[in-house]
């Protein structure tokens, strides 16, 4: 027999709750008794416990928006959400896949990592920035507490890409907050900041990358050096479409307008002529501004390519 407002008004709780998620002491206060609670919860209950002390009113697999709630309510007020799950609630695109949603806490509390909560406890708590009613840190402490926990270079040269191109962050900005936290995993995101500052072609790399995803083309090899049928190197171009010996450079101007730079593209371009490959140049520039002639471009050299017969060349493994 359900007692209580809640039993009479079936809203009350989910009035009260974050996308069904609710804290378990916040039932109790609106007449929940503890034990009806936690019975509702069995395996043939209407609800399901998330973390401790955290459960959702319906049965159905949480979505991101409540496992992000449930980590809310979970690691208490002064909890700031970071990682991939703030670096989503910026809108960056190149996030790695669902992972764990990982929380910042001061570094006195005792709350401590369970389930899909990931909590780091520390002592540079940043200024939250509310999106969609959570507390998300910064983008630059977002992207860079994502990458610090990745192994794998290319997604996170993307997401730090990313984050400058887009105007998340400057590069200055991250080094900063790269060299305020903890060494822990920071070699990585050194390695590409450091590119960054540079001004290497990992951008520009970034950018080609995401223009062909959207080209509806085979996947092409990045940054791999090609031979020809006697083994002799003929360029290490930027995207090799191997499958019809299409090379797709990347050249920047200004490496054109130095006179040394010029010469060794010409002597690049005569190689790939004299192996019989088509190379499609494109400025840096242009994969911002001028995307879907370059898209047309791609997919008009992708095409005469396969008209061809393949030239007599191959990937150096």
């Amino acid at each position: 027999m359900k007692r209580g407002l809640w039993g009479v008004d079936p809203e009350l709780l989910v009035d009260n709750s974050k996308h069904g998620v609710i804290r378990a002491e916040r039932l109790v206060e609106l007449g929940v008794p503890r034990y009806t609670a936690y019975r509702r919860c069995r395996p043939d209950g209407p609800w399901q416990r998330l973390l401790p002390g955290v459960l959702s009113l319906y049965k159905t697999t949480p979505s991101r928006e409540q496992m992000l709630a449930a980590a809310e309510l979970y690691a208490g007020s002064e909890a700031v959400v970071t990682g991939s799950e703030a670096c989503r609630a910026h809108r960056l695109r190149s996030i790695p896949g669902s992972g764990p949603v990982h929380v910042l806490t001061p570094h006195g509390c005792k709350v401590q990592s369970s389930g899909f909560v990931l909590i780091e406890r520390t002592r540079r708590m940043p200024r939250p920035i509310k999106r969609a009613g959570t507390p998300v840190a910064p983008a630059a402490r977002a992207v860079l507490d994502t990458v610090r926990r990745m192994s794998d270079l290319r997604p996170a040269r993307a997401l730090l890409s990313e984050c400058v191109q887009r105007g998340f962050a400057s590069v200055s900005a991250l080094s900063c907050e790269l060299e305020a936290g903890s060494s822990r995993g920071s070699a990585i995101p050194r390695r590409i900041i450091a590119e960054l500052m540079a001004g290497t072609e990992s951008v520009a790399e970034i950018d080609a990358e995401q223009l062909w995803q959207r080209s509806e083309l085979p996947a092409p090899l990045w940054n791999h050096r090609l031979l020809d049928r006697n083994g002799v190197i003929i360029a290490k171009p930027d995207a090799w479409f191997d499958e019809v010996g299409l090379a797709w450079e990347i050249d920047s101007l200004a490496y054109h307008l130095d006179p040394e730079g010029y010469a060794r593209t010409l002597a690049r371009n005569g190689r790939y002529a004299a192996a019989g490959v088509i190379v499609l140049q494109t400025l840096p520039a242009r994969l911002r501004t001028d995307t879907d002639a370059v898209l047309a471009e791609l997919r008009a050299a992708y095409r005469a390519a396969a008209a061809r017969p393949r030239p007599n060349v191959r990937v150096l493994a």
